[in-house]
Protein backbone atom coordinates (compact mmCIF):
# COMPACT_ATOMS: atom_id res chain seq x y z
CA UNK A 1 0.00 0.00 0.00
CA UNK A 2 1.62 3.25 -1.35
CA UNK A 3 1.26 6.23 1.26
CA UNK A 4 -1.05 8.05 -1.42
CA UNK A 5 -3.31 5.21 -0.48
CA UNK A 6 -2.63 5.24 2.83
CA UNK A 7 -3.39 8.81 3.42
CA UNK A 8 -6.64 8.62 1.21
CA UNK A 9 -7.78 5.68 4.08
CA UNK A 10 -6.74 7.79 6.57
CA UNK A 11 -8.36 10.66 5.54
CA UNK A 12 -12.01 8.92 5.25
CA UNK A 13 -11.78 7.66 8.74
CA UNK A 14 -11.31 4.21 7.51
CA UNK A 15 -14.22 2.64 5.68
CA UNK A 16 -17.74 1.94 7.51
CA UNK A 17 -18.34 -1.07 9.93
CA UNK A 18 -19.73 -4.00 7.81
CA UNK A 19 -23.71 -4.03 8.15
CA UNK A 20 -23.14 -1.57 10.72
CA UNK A 21 -24.89 1.11 12.12
CA UNK A 22 -23.45 3.22 15.10
CA UNK A 23 -25.67 1.19 17.59
CA UNK A 24 -24.29 -1.74 15.74
CA UNK A 25 -20.79 -0.65 16.79
CA UNK A 26 -21.39 -0.37 20.09
CA UNK A 27 -21.52 -4.14 21.05
CA UNK A 28 -18.98 -5.35 19.11
CA UNK A 29 -16.56 -7.59 21.08
CA UNK A 30 -13.66 -5.88 22.74
CA UNK A 31 -14.65 -2.27 21.57
CA UNK A 32 -14.91 0.83 24.32
CA UNK A 33 -18.12 3.42 23.69
CA UNK A 34 -16.29 7.16 24.35
CA UNK A 35 -18.61 9.72 24.69
CA UNK A 36 -17.41 12.77 22.70
CA UNK A 37 -17.00 16.01 24.89
CA UNK A 38 -14.72 18.73 25.43
CA UNK A 39 -11.33 18.49 27.00
CA UNK A 40 -7.86 20.24 27.92
CA UNK A 41 -5.01 18.42 25.45
CA UNK A 42 -1.65 18.67 25.94
CA UNK A 43 0.74 20.06 28.85
CA UNK A 44 2.89 23.21 29.79
CA UNK A 45 4.70 21.26 32.25
CA UNK A 46 7.05 18.48 30.33
CA UNK A 47 8.02 18.11 27.24
CA UNK A 48 8.18 21.19 24.26
CA UNK A 49 6.28 19.07 21.98
CA UNK A 50 3.70 19.27 24.06
CA UNK A 51 2.30 22.83 24.75
CA UNK A 52 0.74 24.77 24.56
CA UNK A 53 -2.53 23.10 26.99
CA UNK A 54 -5.76 23.90 24.58
CA UNK A 55 -8.99 23.07 24.50
CA UNK A 56 -10.46 20.38 21.90
CA UNK A 57 -14.02 19.15 21.14
CA UNK A 58 -14.27 14.90 19.96
CA UNK A 59 -17.45 13.51 19.07
CA UNK A 60 -18.28 10.19 20.18
CA UNK A 61 -16.54 7.18 19.24
CA UNK A 62 -15.76 3.25 19.86
CA UNK A 63 -12.19 1.89 20.99
CA UNK A 64 -10.52 -1.32 21.40
CA UNK A 65 -10.47 -1.77 24.61
CA UNK A 66 -6.87 -3.58 24.39
CA UNK A 67 -3.67 -3.60 22.02
CA UNK A 68 -4.07 -5.47 18.73
CA UNK A 69 -2.29 -8.91 20.02
CA UNK A 70 -0.25 -11.34 17.81
CA UNK A 71 -3.36 -13.43 17.57
CA UNK A 72 -5.25 -10.85 16.13
CA UNK A 73 -3.08 -9.85 13.79
CA UNK A 74 -1.96 -13.10 12.65
CA UNK A 75 -5.94 -13.22 12.19
CA UNK A 76 -5.71 -10.69 9.85
CA UNK A 77 -2.30 -12.27 7.98
CA UNK A 78 -4.00 -15.78 7.35
CA UNK A 79 -7.16 -13.62 5.98
CA UNK A 80 -5.24 -11.41 3.52
CA UNK A 81 -1.78 -12.97 3.08
CA UNK A 82 -0.70 -9.50 4.23
CA UNK A 83 3.36 -9.32 4.35
CA UNK A 84 4.33 -6.20 6.65
CA UNK A 85 7.05 -3.62 5.73
CA UNK A 86 9.93 -4.85 7.92
CA UNK A 87 9.20 -8.75 5.88
CA UNK A 88 9.50 -7.11 2.01
CA UNK A 89 12.44 -7.32 0.25
CA UNK A 90 14.72 -3.50 0.14
CA UNK A 91 15.12 -1.61 -3.02
CA UNK A 92 18.37 -0.42 -2.87
CA UNK A 93 17.95 2.54 -5.55
CA UNK A 94 16.21 3.46 -2.38
CA UNK A 95 19.75 3.40 -0.76
CA UNK A 96 22.44 4.90 -3.03
CA UNK A 97 25.87 4.14 -2.12
CA UNK A 98 24.55 1.06 0.21
CA UNK A 99 26.04 -2.18 0.03
CA UNK A 100 23.46 -4.49 -1.22
CA UNK A 101 24.57 -7.37 0.56
CA UNK A 102 23.49 -5.17 4.11
CA UNK A 103 19.94 -4.12 2.15
CA UNK A 104 17.79 -7.21 4.16
CA UNK A 105 14.25 -7.58 5.49
CA UNK A 106 14.40 -6.32 9.48
CA UNK A 107 13.56 -3.99 11.70
CA UNK A 108 15.24 -2.31 14.91
CA UNK A 109 15.12 -4.10 18.00
CA UNK A 110 15.96 -2.88 21.63
CA UNK A 111 19.19 -4.24 23.41
CA UNK A 112 19.99 -3.03 27.03
CA UNK A 113 23.23 -1.91 27.43
CA UNK A 114 26.03 -3.34 30.20
CA UNK A 115 25.95 0.15 31.36
CA UNK A 116 25.32 3.88 31.53
CA UNK A 117 26.09 5.44 28.25
CA UNK A 118 25.41 8.71 26.57
CA UNK A 119 21.72 9.26 26.27
CA UNK A 120 21.91 11.45 23.03
CA UNK A 121 23.37 8.45 20.92
CA UNK A 122 20.29 5.81 20.54
CA UNK A 123 22.39 3.91 18.45
CA UNK A 124 23.72 2.28 21.35
CA UNK A 125 20.37 0.46 22.61
CA UNK A 126 18.74 0.14 18.80
CA UNK A 127 20.28 -2.30 16.60
CA UNK A 128 18.65 -2.75 12.80
CA UNK A 129 18.42 -6.53 12.67
CA UNK A 130 18.06 -8.67 9.76
CA UNK A 131 15.10 -11.14 9.98
CA UNK A 132 13.17 -9.18 13.02
CA UNK A 133 9.05 -8.44 12.17
CA UNK A 134 6.01 -9.01 14.34
CA UNK A 135 6.53 -12.97 13.92
CA UNK A 136 10.05 -12.83 14.86
CA UNK A 137 10.07 -9.60 17.67
CA UNK A 138 14.24 -10.21 18.55
CA UNK A 139 14.96 -11.32 15.78
CA UNK A 140 15.13 -14.45 13.33
CA UNK A 141 15.44 -16.91 16.23
CA UNK A 142 12.29 -15.54 18.07
CA UNK A 143 8.68 -16.10 17.62
CA UNK A 144 5.16 -14.76 18.49
CA UNK A 145 3.95 -18.32 19.52
CA UNK A 146 3.28 -18.62 23.19
CA UNK A 147 2.86 -14.48 23.15
CA UNK A 148 -0.44 -14.40 21.33
CA UNK A 149 -1.80 -12.29 23.73
CA UNK A 150 1.22 -10.16 23.36
CA UNK A 151 0.65 -6.48 21.87
CA UNK A 152 2.10 -6.63 17.95
CA UNK A 153 5.21 -4.91 17.10
CA UNK A 154 7.37 -4.09 14.41
CA UNK A 155 4.25 -2.75 12.68
CA UNK A 156 5.04 0.38 10.44
CA UNK A 157 1.42 2.55 9.66
CA UNK A 158 1.16 1.37 6.53
CA UNK A 159 0.44 -2.22 8.31
CA UNK A 160 -1.51 -1.17 10.93
CA UNK A 161 -3.67 0.83 8.46
CA UNK A 162 -4.46 -2.24 6.84
CA UNK A 163 -5.59 -4.10 9.51
CA UNK A 164 -7.95 -1.52 10.73
CA UNK A 165 -9.07 -1.17 7.04
CA UNK A 166 -9.63 -5.18 7.17
CA UNK A 167 -11.28 -5.01 10.47
CA UNK A 168 -13.30 -2.33 9.24
CA UNK A 169 -12.26 0.31 11.20
CA UNK A 170 -9.71 3.17 11.47
CA UNK A 171 -6.88 4.62 13.33
CA UNK A 172 -7.12 7.13 15.97
CA UNK A 173 -6.50 10.92 15.70
CA UNK A 174 -4.13 11.91 18.24
CA UNK A 175 -7.21 14.00 19.68
CA UNK A 176 -9.28 10.95 20.18
CA UNK A 177 -6.25 8.85 21.40
CA UNK A 178 -5.49 11.73 24.23
CA UNK A 179 -9.62 12.35 24.76
CA UNK A 180 -9.92 8.40 25.71
CA UNK A 181 -6.28 8.12 27.24
CA UNK A 182 -7.33 10.20 29.83
CA UNK A 183 -10.74 8.89 30.42
CA UNK A 184 -12.85 12.22 31.85
CA UNK A 185 -9.85 13.09 34.45
CA UNK A 186 -9.05 17.12 33.25
CA UNK A 187 -5.37 18.10 33.18
CA UNK A 188 -4.22 14.81 35.43
CA UNK A 189 -0.52 13.82 34.10
CA UNK A 190 -1.27 10.18 34.21
CA UNK A 191 -4.37 8.19 33.08
CA UNK A 192 -5.42 7.52 36.64
CA UNK A 193 -4.20 10.23 38.30
CA UNK A 194 -1.29 12.54 39.09
CA UNK A 195 0.49 9.96 41.56
CA UNK A 196 2.89 7.71 39.62
CA UNK A 197 2.59 4.44 41.70
CA UNK A 198 -0.76 5.24 44.35
CA UNK A 199 -0.66 3.52 47.08
CA UNK A 200 2.50 1.70 45.71
CA UNK A 201 1.23 0.14 43.05
CA UNK A 202 2.40 0.17 39.65
CA UNK A 203 -0.11 1.19 36.88
CA UNK A 204 1.34 0.68 33.62
CA UNK A 205 4.50 -1.39 32.28
CA UNK A 206 7.09 1.20 32.35
CA UNK A 207 10.84 1.17 32.90
CA UNK A 208 11.57 1.33 36.39
CA UNK A 209 15.45 2.20 36.90
CA UNK A 210 18.20 3.77 34.91
CA UNK A 211 17.49 3.45 31.69
CA UNK A 212 19.15 2.07 29.31
CA UNK A 213 21.44 -0.56 31.65
CA UNK A 214 19.52 -0.86 34.64
CA UNK A 215 15.77 -2.44 34.88
CA UNK A 216 15.10 -3.04 38.02
CA UNK A 217 11.43 -5.09 36.78
CA UNK A 218 9.60 -4.15 39.63
CA UNK A 219 6.14 -4.25 37.37
CA UNK A 220 7.54 -7.93 36.63
CA UNK A 221 8.26 -7.50 32.46
CA UNK A 222 11.28 -6.61 31.24
CA UNK A 223 9.92 -5.96 27.98
CA UNK A 224 6.19 -6.04 26.77
CA UNK A 225 3.44 -7.47 28.78
CA UNK A 226 0.23 -9.40 27.70
CA UNK A 227 -2.63 -6.85 26.84
CA UNK A 228 -4.63 -5.85 30.21
CA UNK A 229 -2.44 -6.60 32.82
CA UNK A 230 -2.39 -3.78 34.82
CA UNK A 231 -5.59 -1.36 35.60
CA UNK A 232 -7.64 0.09 32.82
CA UNK A 233 -8.41 3.55 33.10
CA UNK A 234 -11.80 5.17 33.80
CA UNK A 235 -13.38 4.37 30.27
CA UNK A 236 -12.31 0.80 30.22
CA UNK A 237 -9.62 1.06 28.35
CA UNK A 238 -6.12 -1.10 28.64
CA UNK A 239 -2.60 -0.06 28.72
CA UNK A 240 -3.21 3.34 27.61
CA UNK A 241 -0.29 4.03 29.46
CA UNK A 242 3.61 2.30 28.82
CA UNK A 243 3.98 -1.32 27.08
CA UNK A 244 3.92 0.10 23.71
CA UNK A 245 3.63 3.07 21.83
CA UNK A 246 0.60 3.50 19.73
CA UNK A 247 0.27 5.22 16.02
CA UNK A 248 -2.56 7.74 15.21
CA UNK A 249 -3.06 9.54 12.04
CA UNK A 250 -2.05 13.21 12.40
CA UNK A 251 1.25 14.00 10.95
CA UNK A 252 3.73 15.27 13.27
CA UNK A 253 4.51 19.37 14.22
CA UNK A 254 6.51 20.42 16.64
CA UNK A 255 4.43 22.15 19.19
CA UNK A 256 0.35 22.17 19.17
CA UNK A 257 -1.99 24.71 17.41
CA UNK A 258 -2.61 27.91 19.18
CA UNK A 259 -6.35 29.50 19.73
CA UNK A 260 -8.28 31.59 21.34
CA UNK A 261 -9.53 29.46 23.99
CA UNK A 262 -13.41 31.00 23.52
CA UNK A 263 -15.97 28.36 23.12
CA UNK A 264 -16.64 30.06 19.41
CA UNK A 265 -12.59 28.98 18.79
CA UNK A 266 -12.18 25.05 20.28
CA UNK A 267 -11.47 22.94 17.42
CA UNK A 268 -13.67 19.68 17.00
CA UNK A 269 -12.02 16.98 15.66
CA UNK A 270 -8.88 18.15 14.89
CA UNK A 271 -6.62 16.54 12.60
CA UNK A 272 -3.51 18.27 12.62
CA UNK A 273 -1.25 19.33 9.55
CA UNK A 274 -3.18 18.68 6.43
CA UNK A 275 -0.16 17.79 5.00
CA UNK A 276 3.12 15.94 5.82
CA UNK A 277 5.65 18.87 5.01
CA UNK A 278 5.89 19.55 8.48
CA UNK A 279 6.32 16.79 9.78
CA UNK A 280 9.80 16.14 8.57
CA UNK A 281 12.70 15.62 10.66
CA UNK A 282 14.46 19.10 10.68
CA UNK A 283 17.80 17.49 12.03
CA UNK A 284 17.72 14.82 8.85
CA UNK A 285 17.18 17.55 6.00
CA UNK A 286 18.14 15.10 3.25
CA UNK A 287 15.71 12.31 4.65
CA UNK A 288 12.17 12.90 3.19
CA UNK A 289 10.05 10.55 5.48
CA UNK A 290 7.29 11.52 6.72
CA UNK A 291 6.07 11.46 10.20
CA UNK A 292 2.79 10.85 12.12
CA UNK A 293 1.80 11.26 15.82
CA UNK A 294 2.54 8.23 18.06
CA UNK A 295 0.82 8.21 21.79
CA UNK A 296 1.24 6.46 25.40
CA UNK A 297 4.66 5.87 25.71
CA UNK A 298 6.18 2.23 26.14
CA UNK A 299 8.15 -0.27 28.31
CA UNK A 300 11.07 1.55 27.84
CA UNK A 301 9.73 4.64 29.41
CA UNK A 302 11.63 6.28 32.63
CA UNK A 303 11.85 9.47 34.21
CA UNK A 304 15.98 9.48 33.31
CA UNK A 305 15.34 9.76 29.70
CA UNK A 306 11.87 9.61 28.60
CA UNK A 307 8.63 10.42 30.95
CA UNK A 308 6.18 9.82 28.14
CA UNK A 309 3.72 6.95 29.64
CA UNK A 310 1.43 10.14 30.06
CA UNK A 311 -2.08 11.36 27.77
CA UNK A 312 -0.58 14.56 26.92
CA UNK A 313 2.85 12.68 26.21
CA UNK A 314 3.50 12.33 22.07
CA UNK A 315 6.20 11.16 19.94
CA UNK A 316 7.61 11.55 16.26
CA UNK A 317 7.90 8.47 14.08
CA UNK A 318 8.85 7.47 10.27
CA UNK A 319 5.65 6.10 8.65
CA UNK A 320 7.49 3.45 7.07
CA UNK A 321 9.31 2.35 10.51
CA UNK A 322 8.10 0.13 13.05
CA UNK A 323 10.35 -1.09 15.92
CA UNK A 324 10.10 -3.54 18.83
CA UNK A 325 8.33 -0.82 21.22
CA UNK A 326 5.28 0.38 18.60
CA UNK A 327 1.75 -1.34 18.52
CA UNK A 328 -1.37 0.23 17.55
CA UNK A 329 -5.21 0.07 18.58
CA UNK A 330 -8.67 1.06 16.36
CA UNK A 331 -11.68 2.95 16.84
CA UNK A 332 -14.41 3.10 15.54
CA UNK A 333 -16.72 6.58 14.24
CA UNK A 334 -20.49 6.78 13.89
Amino acid sequence: MSIDVVDEVAAQGGRPLEGGTAQEARSLPGMVYIPGGTFWMGSDHHYPEERPTHQVTVTDFWMDSQLVTNADFARFVEATGYVTVAERPLNPADFPGANPALLVPGSLVFKKTLARVDLRDLTQWWFYTAGACWKHPEGPDSTWQGREQYPVVHVCFEDALAYAQWAGKALPTEAEWEYAARGGLERKVYVWGDEFAPGGKLMANTWQGEFPWRNLNTDGFEGTSPVGNFPPNAFGLFDMAGNVWEWTVDWYQERHESHSGKPCCIPVNPRGPATSDRSLDPCLPKVKIPRRVLKGGSHLCAPNYCLRYRPAARSPQAVDSGTSHIGFRCVVRP
